[in-house]
């Protein structure tokens, strides 16, 4: 073969779990994740199952996500979710009866909604269950992330906490999928110089970080990003390869923006009356997403017309050509100045497919079976199997990097959420004081070590200073922060005075209730 792609999506979700509450806000953030990208993307690789397509896809499902795909009171909660969206959409059909255009779109959504419903209960609301399928037939390969997407960087100066996200990411892996990871993808592509030995300690062989990680490495790769170097202690770096990434990625270039898809902002939760829809919204009384929308991106600043299926299919069927036609003469050109088979890297969010591109998954099964039947110059493969064919690589040390805004932390530590980290690092220590303190817990207080364990890890989440640093819920990332450290500290000093509270132990248990698991040893 003249050349590889690797195409990796990166599943993640912060933890938002809130048995207290019987309709929370937040946890919309994973129902609409499930039905706009997770369950498109399965029944899409279940297509290529059936027609005994080659097809190969990386995926990260990260460790809080699949805390949240498995967990009842979620599972539950999302199927009443699914019912309410059809209800919804049926309410819809007789609403618009005169308005064809939508009542049409009404139709399709009450057609979608309810096929995805029956697919749903045909996996027994098991998605792990079936990614895991997925990934034991050969077409997918699974790799995981932090345990709770903590930047590892930031934590660099507090070992034991790179330490415990990364080997307790490695043992929920093996919860989940029977087996361990090959992969991991460093939490925000962020590495630093030093995080090998653990990920070496987890028996990981690989990671993924952004293209100046690697264009800057130390010796200079002789193949750029088109080939993995081996760190020193001979784990491999896959470097994001820019051109395809903008592709999808660019807001001016990349084909989501195209005028002919369906505009992600305008939804029915905001256009209709708020009475009409109150009873549907993620959050009653406040105006949120349903997932309904019926306007096209349309473009500039002409008025928004209405979403067309017909014409959305051709900019998907264009663009998959495109995106087929422009890997093929990358490749070439890369052949010709190469003396190695070239291989591109394309890592992208999951929640792009589906979720903030409608048309994404239908984008990504045309270009593979495109990819497929039209064309010889490149294979579709995993970094793990470009390993096992490709052996022998540079040795090289990485760049510190990220593939955040200016490609490196700024993003995780600024001026909007650099308090987050005092707090943070004392915390850090206390964990490790703890658990050198009780080398032989009694059931409590291994029971309090291990929930001290899970807040502090929920509070390292890299989301919340992502969400300050945008400004798209901070109120929320703020209260989950101090809610968890409040916790944590809560744990600290009742296990310290010897009189821990059981009640109170019980209830942070039932609501932070991941990592059953959990050794808090990664800490010592």
């Amino acid at each position: 073969m003249p050349g590889y792609l690797a195409i990796v999506l990166h599943a993640h979700l912060p933890f938002v779990r809130h048995p207290e509450h019987k309709k929370f806000l937040e946890e919309s953030w994973l129902f609409e994740a499930i039905t706009e990208t997770y369950l498109p993307l399965l029944q899409v690789m279940n297509g290529w199952l059936r027609d005994h397509l080659d097809a190969r896809l990386t995926m990260t499902l990260s460790p809080t996500l699949c805390a949240m795909l498995a967990d009842p009171l979620l599972q539950e909660r999302y199927a009443k979710h699914l019912d309410d969206l059809i209800t919804l959409a049926d309410k819809e059909i007789s609403r618009t009866i005169w308005e064809p255009p939508f009542q049409e779109l009404a139709r399709l959504y009450h057609s979608r909604l309810t096929a995805t419903r029956t697919f749903y209960h045909q996996l027994g609301g098991d998605l792990i269950g079936k990614f895991r399928r997925l990934q034991d037939f050969g077409l997918l390969e699974i790799i995981t992330t932090g345990a709770t997407h903590g930047l590892l960087p930031l934590m660099a100066t507090h070992p034991p906490s790179v330490r415990a996200q990364v080997l307790i990411a490695r043992d929920q892996y093996r919860d989940c999928f029977g087996c361990d990871p090959r992969g991991i993808w460093l939490p925000e592509c962020a590495y630093f110089d030093g995080v090998e030995p653990v990920l070496q300690e987890a028996n990981l062989r690989w990671f993924i970080v952004d293209s100046h990680g690697l264009l800057h490495a130390q010796p200079r790769p002789r193949y750029g990003v088109f080939a993995p170097v081996f760190t020193p202690n001979g784990i491999a770096a896959f470097g994001r390869d820019m051109e395809s990434s903008r592709q999808v990625w660019s807001r001016t270039e990349g084909y989501p923006g195209d005028a002919r898809y369906r505009d992600f902002y305008r939804d029915i939760g905001f256009d209709l009356d708020l009475d009409y829809v109150k009873p549907h919204l993620p959050s009653p009384g406040n105006r949120g997403f349903t997932g309904i929308k019926y306007y096209r991106i349309t473009g500039g600043d002409a008025p928004k017309q209405p979403y067309d299926p017909a014409a959305a299919a051709e900019a998907i069927a264009a663009h998959a050509e495109h995106f087929l036609k422009s890997r093929v003469e990358q490749i070439q050109e890369l052949n010709a100045i190469l003396d190695r088979p070239p291989l591109i890297v394309s890592p992208y969010d999951a929640e792009l497919f589906g979720h903030w591109w409608y048309e994404g998954p239908e984008f990504l099964d045309q270009f593979v079976r495109k990819a497929l039947a039209e064309q010889r110059t490149f294979e579709l493969i995993t970094p793990e199997q470009y390993l096992r064919r490709h052996p022998t690589n540079q040795i090289a040390t990485p760049a510190a990097s990220s593939w955040g805004e200016e490609g490196y932390y700024r993003v995780w530590l600024n001026e909007k959420n650099e308090w987050i980290y005092r707090h943070l690092h004392i915390a850090q220590e206390r964990m490790s004081e703890l658990v050198k303190k009780f080398p032989q817990p009694d059931a409590l207080q291994n029971r309090a070590l291990k929930q001290a364990g899970r807040e502090l890890l929920l509070a390292q989440a890299s989301d919340w200073p992502f969400i300050l640093r945008t400004n798209t819920s901070p109120d929320y990332a703020r209260k989950r922060i101090k809610a968890h450290l409040l916790r944590f500290n809560g744990l600290y000093h009742q296990l310290t005075t010897g009189k821990v509270d059981g009640n109170w132990l019980t209830e942070l248990e039932t609501r932070d209730n991941l990592f059953a698991d959990l050794k808090v040893s990664y800490w010592a």
